[in-house]
């Protein structure tokens, strides 16, 4: 069994390498920019964790895994455009640097290129995991729908919120996870478990990461601190913080969500930690990384092989705040 370390190094092996044409410059070389800017490669490294959880990692896992890479990336240029981030992964965003209009090209044209790759697999395969994958696909732009028009609600509530990012978030993990599974030739049984595991992992990680862009280091996190706050986004902590705050406070709240004065995210952070929603999203967290860990567990191969996720997990839910 590899540790997420060894597989990340093994897949960043095989992923190095120009994936677009040399010509039509101001096209690919905004595409090619997004995956130099690194990241974990954590979605694609959980496709050949599911699969080795199972068997010997398979050369489809990393048609696959590429797969998944790029279709991740392509969501994190629309959504940047979407969400007017200037920054992703301490540098300027796509559409901050080319325009965005040539970033929603070059973000197109790099799920066009995922199809390329899932197409490099073995027939036996490809139909269970494109249909899979499509599935997931449409559940990330939903998701992602579903994100921005909450930005237009004066209140959203838990559920809701719970229900939007793991179709926005937690689906890809999930799937990813389970392609692999799917590769390492397991029944739906054991599927069905890492898939939930992925699921209830991501949620856990996006309590994580609402929490970091309000209280993050900017120089740890990689992106604007504050930036779910200047957009209105409906985050774990703003739901939480509209549910307990007092009558006065929640119309104080109200007010700098339909307004921008400079030191909004000051006065909004303020609001924040005096309804302790550090503590509460820390117990929100722990309580959906058990589920999933309990999912982990039902998975019938033996603990041994489990490891390398159990890392993943305490990797992805202890970065550090």
């Amino acid at each position: 069994m590899h540790s997420f370390k060894d597989l990340a190094a093994l897949f960043q092996e095989y992923f190095s390498v120009r994936h677009f044409p040399e010509h039509t410059t101001t096209l690919y070389e905004p595409a090619q920019y997004i995956l130099q800017l690194g990241g974990k490669r954590i979605r694609p490294v959980c496709v050949l964790m599911g699969n080795e959880l199972f068997g010997e990692i398979v050369p489809d896992a990393y048609h696959a895994a590429a797969g998944i890479e790029l279709f991740h990336n392509f969501s994190l240029i629309h959504d940047d455009i979407m969400d007017k981030a200037p920054v992703r992964r301490g540098l300027p965003t796509v559409h901050a640097k080319y325009g965005e209009n040539t970033a929603l090209l070059a973000g197109d044209v790099m799920f066009v290129k995922a199809y390329e790759y899932l197409n490099k697999m073995k027939e036996g395969n490809l139909k269970r995991v494109l249909h899979l994958f499509n599935s997931t696909a449409a559940q990330v732009c939903e998701g992602q729908q579903l994100d921005m028009d909450f930005e237009l609600r004066d209140t959203v509530s838990l559920e809701e919120y719970v229900n939007m990012i793991t179709l926005k978030t937690s689906v890809l993990v999930a799937a990813s996870l389970q392609l692999g599974a799917i590769l390492g030739g397991t029944g739906e049984r054991n599927q069905h478990h890492i898939y939930e595991f992925g699921k209830n992992l991501g949620i856990a990680f996006q309590v994580q990461d609402d929490y970091l862009d309000a209280f993050g280091d900017p120089e740890k996190f990689g992106k604007q601190v504050g930036g779910d706050i200047l957009a209105n986004k409906k985050t774990f902590l703003l739901i939480h913080t509209l549910e307990v705050a007092s009558a006065q406070d929640k119309a104080t709240l109200q007010q700098l969500l339909h307004q921008n004065p400079p030191d909004k995210v000051k006065q909004v952070l303020q609001l924040f930690k005096k309804c302790a929603v550090d503590d509460w999203a820390n117990a929100l967290k722990e309580k959906y990384l058990s589920t999933a860990l309990q999912h982990l567990e039902e998975i019938a191969v033996v603990s041994k092989r489990k490891e390398p996720l159990k890392e993943l997990a305490a990797f992805l839910i202890q970065r550090s705040y």
